[in-house]
């Protein structure tokens, strides 16, 4: 899969992988559709950090999940 392109099925793809790192119980917090792929290299470089680190700290997951609510919240402007 290249996720080098801006596409909704990468945008999937992404936030399914980030809901199993980051051990999100409520899976509407990381629900593609609520995002706008105007962030996508936001996303992505969210999920390359988190791919790259096997061991995240709860301090950086609570982060890195704020950044993605952030993220939603300027999607709906």
């Amino acid at each position: 899969m290249n996720l080098n392109e801006a596409t909704e099925e990468n945008l999937t793809y992404i936030f399914e992988k980030l809901q199993d790192q980051l051990q999100v119980v409520n899976a509407a917090v990381l629900d593609p559709t609520g995002y706008d792929l105007r962030f996508y290299d936001d996303i992505k470089e969210i999920y390359e950090y988190v791919d790259g680190n096997s061991k995240l700290s709860v301090k950086e997951m609570d982060a890195l999940i704020s950044e993605l609510g952030r993220l939603k919240v300027e999607s709906k402007k």
